[in-house]
């Protein structure tokens, strides 16, 4: 079963996968729901801080070297149009609009690139953090109700 936990923990710190497939995953292995919601949300919360404070730095530094640059391009491409998207959508309500931006389970949303969109609008530090943290809570729930509904209605059909 650690085993199982250190997976659910490991798939909800890859980029673009997040608790978006960490928590199918544990409802799909028969994992206790509450610890592999925690889990989930702690995985997917333990590279925030990191991509906020050296995410943009990075991204730029390498931008025009030889091997990562494209990698770089695309994700600064990336982040400046979530930034883009975001800014122009909430004005005042720039957390707000973080907050359903990471919240919203949907492909390239998430705690990754709704950091990353923090930390290229200079948003504070401590509310991004925080308003990610709720974005993903709030992704972990959405997820949780999806999975189950799915898995639930699957296990309807077996004999």
């Amino acid at each position: 079963m650690i085993k199982k936990y250190i997976i659910l923990f490991l798939i909800s710190m890859v980029p673009l996968i997040e608790l978006r497939g960490a928590i199918p995953y544990a409802v799909a292995v028969d994992l206790p729901l509450i610890p592999s919601y925690i889990i989930s949300i702690l995985g997917n919360m333990v590279p925030v801080p990191l991509i906020y404070i050296f995410g943009r730095r990075f991204l730029s530094w390498g931008k025009d070297k030889k091997v990562v640059g494209g990698f770089c391009r695309w994700c600064l491409a990336k982040g400046e149009k979530a930034s883009e998207k975001l800014q122009s959508k909430a004005g005042r309500g720039l957390y707000v609009a973080l907050l359903l931006f990471v919240g919203i389970p949907l492909p390239g949303t998430g705690a990754w690139t709704g950091t990353l969109a923090a930390s290229l609008l200079n948003m504070g530090f401590r509310k991004s953090v925080a308003v990610v943290l709720a974005g993903v809570v709030l992704a972990g729930c959405i997820m949780l109700a999806a999975s189950l509904g799915v898995f639930g209605a699957i296990n309807i059909f077996k004999p």
